[in-house]
């Protein structure tokens, strides 16, 4: 492309001529190429005005602004340049010797997949460790309930849960009344069938009442069963009210039952459509917890009826079957491998068969296989946890590393064909390495910049795509190149590109078919270059000058602002948070328990507790009146339905009792007996050595009519305004926390990432301006894909993250190609400019979109979220990414390219 030199003239506001050695006065610390002196003009830099003039009949906006021709005749080349050199001996050397080049990255590969053997000690797949914030505030509140107040295992209760415990629970509907006999019978012979279930263990034999958890030494029982007391006829002679049903004892949560139900005027329930049943288990032997519940999920999915159905899961059902996940996309790595191969054959076919490139299109695919066996092997051998979300860093490196392969082809078509192989080589380095060095580079910036989130997920997934990208920048450099070297070799002695037997370039007199097949070498005499390929010619002849023309331009504009304006629409709805049951695959059993749940048990939410950290003095009136007043803060908001709490239950007792609690040793001589009649409440106080309370909590029961994330948020906040020192807890809150932090963390490593890749475009591409449409690039396209992702049905979670991280890098691809070979072009006019950078790189560009797109294409049919997700959101970026490379950054660049003449 010649020698990269920028020269331009600088209209000063007044209209006279100045030079200088220096851009200071516009905020420029850039070399400019001017030798005179600069006698102090201010300049303006203004951006996005004038441009429809400039489109139409007005002058460059150059002149119009004339800060805008300084920043164009400013320069960075002092790392360009020595960049270029380099690039070029390495291609020499390559070229050169281009069997160690080849073979040490076979030995590498070879080596660091060792580290493969190790798979399975490094899988970390715990969705809490992967998925959650590292330091949610939650987890803080569960170490503080855990210790402070310690379950009781002889007196189980699911509402004092610190964590989600150990269970199995079924779910049975019915199309209509589920309160009959003939219902209730069936529900009652699968519980039975449940609980009498073998499960062999140590070649011993044991049921549910052996592990299960436990109330004064009996297991924990369904309280709609316990009502019609295990016979289903019972269901005549009772009186179900709903939510709350009064035994004459104590009133029972009968919501956690009972849904779908339809009650008359009063609270009496008429009929209900589904049941639920809970069998907890007691911490102990996990192994024998664990194996009773794969029993219960093989007994409950065998059970059939033809009135009744069953939806079912357990506390390890969500693990489990994430863990599956992995297992649905190995399969499809041979199909994306294998369609990466046809693909980039195809597209490096040549009617010549000497020209040909197919060897160097299964070597480019060949390069990416041994990135990513080196990238995962070398992390796996340092003891680097793989979690889930890593395994579909394949198909993204596969589609980068195609990408170079076709900037450096066609870098290797523009050298003189009777040029040497290393010399051929030498220029195609220097031309092509530093459009994958800046796309290298803000790619895997932007990858390791994602390791500082929170969340083990994405750190995962950034570290291994970095490094696997960095191996695919050496391997293209190295063993490409090598390969490039050796079909070089065989293209300059004219061999066949199967045979290997010279063929001559022409064949006068012979048939058609033995031209097409025993004939190559051909070249343009004129240029000695390769010929043009067609679609190359596209470019240059119909959709550069097309894309050029004033009226596209225009048209350009305007699809852009419709672009820009349903991006921004797609943003403001954009919903947050990662919904659990979308870990699990599509099919799995897990899915149809949820949306029964979802659908009959969606009334009422969690009962969250809330902790009086201090030793709060309960006897004085005065301080109860405060700690009343902030249970009525919670109490008004909308979500909450009532408050279950021991000292409003020994308040009442002592007044209906005639008991004096109005002193401290009254109010503590007068609890323990009171405590002695309901031993759960005993279970809030947590005493000092000397017996005092030094804390207690009681419990929220909410309604599900607000988002759980934002309850939380609302409770947290009404405990913070509280005089009380106040701690509310649950442990969904664990898996709620990411909402708070998600989008704060999404925006600060995205600003960060931008920042970076401004910085290397500033030295990397040796034009200011177009180092401004990069990162104009950037944004605009991280805008496009999170409002269409949106738009798409993808919420912002750990798991999108990812891809909006990795968006960042990709994003970059494209419009630095385009916009390093417009400032690169030897031209003097703007348009031609553009035209040249898009009949150079336009097809590489769209070649490189393709083989990425393809690359992910059959993540599309999986049938797990995660990997959908993942194409969903590459399919947008590459797609978004290639319409502003080809269309709005050359049309963009041409509105300054006046500023500045040839280089």
């Amino acid at each position: 492309m010649g020698q990269l030199t920028l020269q331009a003239e600088l209209k000063l506001v007044h209209g006279t001529t100045t030079t200088g050695n220096d851009c200071l006065q516009v905020g420029l610390p850039f070399k400019c190429l001017n030798k005179e002196s600069h006698n102090g003009a201010q300049h303006v830099f203004v951006l996005c005005i004038g441009f429809l003039p400039s489109i139409l009949k007005g002058p460059p906006l150059c002149n119009l602004y004339p800060g805008f021709a300084a920043m164009a005749r400013c320069r960075m080349d002092c790392i360009e340049k020595p960049l270029q050199s380099f690039f070029k001996k390495m291609g020499k050397s390559v070229g050169s010797n281009p069997w160690w080049f080849l073979i040490a990255p076979l030995i590498v590969s070879a080596a660091l997949g060792s580290g493969f053997y190790f798979t399975q000690d490094r899988i970390s797949n715990n969705i809490e460790e992967e998925f959650t914030p590292f330091n949610g505030p939650a987890k803080t509140e569960r170490k503080y309930f855990s210790e402070m107040f310690p379950e009781d295992d002889s007196m189980f209760s699911s509402l004092r849960q610190t964590t989600d415990g150990n269970y199995a629970t079924l779910i049975a509907t019915s199309e209509t009344n589920i309160l009959t006999v003939k219902m209730l019978e069936e529900i009652l012979m699968l519980d039975s069938k449940i609980k009498s279930m073998l499960v062999e263990f140590d070649k011993e034999s044991f049921k549910y009442e052996g592990i299960c958890a436990k109330v004064m030494k009996n297991c924990i029982s369904n309280i709609i069963l316990d009502i019609i007391q295990y016979n289903a006829e019972n269901i005549n002679a009772v009186t179900l009210t709903f939510p709350w049903y009064h035994n004459g004892k104590t009133n029972l949560p009968l919501y956690t039952s009972l849904g779908g139900v339809t009650q008359g005027d009063t609270s009496v329930v008429e009929s209900a459509k589904a049941i639920q049943l809970y069998y907890y288990l007691k911490e102990g032997n996990k192994t024998k917890n664990d194996l009773w519940l794969e029993s219960f999920i093989s007994l409950v999915s065998n059970s059939s009826s033809p009135s009744l159905q069953v939806s079912y899961s357990t506390s390890m059902s969500m693990q489990w079957e994430f863990e599956k996940s992995p297992d649905s996309v190995i399969s499809l790595f041979s199909i994306t491998y294998s369609i990466a191969i046809t693909f980039s054959i195809i597209t490096c076919w040549r009617l010549d068969n000497v020209r040909t490139k197919v060897w160097v299109g299964f070597c480019g695919v060949l390069s990416t296989s041994l990135a990513v066996v080196s990238g995962f092997g070398l992390l796996l051998l340092v003891g680097q946890p793989f979690v889930m979300t890593a395994a579909s860093c394949p198909f993204m490196i596969l589609g980068i590393g195609i990408d170079d392969m076709f900037i450096m082809i066609s870098c290797w078509q523009k050298t003189r064909v009777l040029d040497s192989v290393p010399k051929r080589l030498g220029e195609t380095y220097k031309d092509a390495a530093i459009s994958i060095t800046i796309t290298t580079l803000t790619d895997v910036l932007a990858l390791f910049l994602g390791c500082i989130t929170p969340f083990g997920s994405v750190q995962s997934f950034c570290l291994y795509a970095g490094i696997c990208l960095c191996f695919c920048y050496f391997y293209s450099l190295t063993f490409l190149g090598a390969c490039m070297a050796l079909n070089g070799q065989r293209e300059a002695e004219n061999k066949h590109w199967i045979t290997c037997i010279e063929v001559p370039s022409d064949a006068p007199g012979k048939s058609k078919a033995f031209w097409l097949c025993c004939t190559g070498g051909r070249y343009n005499k004129d240029t000695e270059k390769e010929e043009t390929e067609p679609i190359s010619s596209f470019f240059e002849k119909f959709y550069g000058p097309f894309l050029t023309h004033k009226v596209t331009k225009v048209f350009v504009f305007v699809l852009y602002a419709g672009y820009l304006a349903a991006s921004i629409y797609g943003c403001v709805i954009l919903k947050e948070g990662l919904d659990t049951k979308n870990l699990a695959l599509d099919d799995s059993y897990i899915i149809n328990y949820y949306n029964h749940e979802e659908e009959h048990f969606n009334e009422y939410s969690f009962s969250a507790m809330v902790a009086i950290e201090q030793q709060f003095p309960y006897w004085d009136k005065d301080q109860r009146k405060q700690l009343n007043s902030c249970i009525s803060s919670f109490e008004s908001l909308k979500f909450v339905n009532n408050t279950m709490a021991w000292f409003i239950f020994f308040e009442n007792y002592a007044e209906a009792n005639n008991k004096p609690i109005s002193s401290q040793e009254e109010f503590l001589n007068n609890l323990k007996p009171f405590l002695n009649f309901d031993p759960f409440l005993a279970q809030d106080i947590q005493w000092t050595p000397d017996g005092k309370i030094q804390a207690s909590r009681f419990f929220l029961q909410t309604k599900n009519n607000v988002p759980m994330a934002d309850m939380m948020v609302e409770l947290r906040k009404t405990a913070e305004e509280c005089s009380v020192e106040l701690l509310v807890y649950h442990p969904s809150f664990i898996y709620f926390d990411q909402y708070t932090v998600i989008l704060n963390n999404t925006i600060q490593t995205m600003l960060t990432a931008v920042i970076v890749m401004l910085a290397i475009s500033l030295v990397l591409i040796p034009d200011p301006l177009c180092s401004l449409c990069v990162v104009f690039a950037i944004v605009s396209v991280i805008t496009g894909v999170t409002g269409f992702m949106s738009l798409w049905g993808v919420n912002l979670d750990s798991i999108s993250m990812i891809n909006l991280v990795m968006c960042i890098g990709f994003s970059v691809d494209f419009s630095a190609h385009i916009c390093y070979s417009f400032v690169s072009s030897p031209k003097s006019d703007a348009n031609e400019k553009a035209i040249e950078a898009l009949a150079i790189l336009g097809y590489p560009v769209l070649q490189g979109a393709l083989s990425t797109i393809l690359g992910v294409v059959v993540l599309s049919v999986s049938g797990s979220y995660i990997f959908r997700t993942f194409f969903k959101i590459v399919f947008l970026v590459i797609v978004f990414g290639l319409f502003h490379g080809l269309t709005f950054i050359p049309v963009f660049l041409t509105l300054f390219g006046a500023c500045s003449k040839s280089r």
